[in-house]
């Protein structure tokens, strides 16, 4: 799947948690990408921001870091 086509899909994510404000917002982008995008789109948006994430939404943006950082931690004992 494209770049554009995976920024075009988590910025309607976005668009429909935005108006529950960012505190509820990027939990909810995060969480819904976690439980329903394939382990290659998740691979491809975090390649995408690693390269500067052009075209996220803020809220998307914060969500996808906060992903790829729980994602990337090591399991607790």
């Amino acid at each position: 799947m494209s770049p554009d086509r995976l920024i075009y899909m988590a910025n309607q994510i976005g668009k429909f948690f935005g108006s529950q404000g960012p505190d509820k917002a990027v939990p909810g982008i995060a969480e819904h990408i976690k439980k329903f995008w394939d382990p290659r789109m998740k691979r491809a948006i975090f390649a995408h921001l690693d390269a500067g994430g052009a075209g996220l939404e803020p809220d998307v943006r914060e969500a996808i870091t906060a992903l790829k950082k729980a994602m990337t931690l090591p399991a607790a004992p």
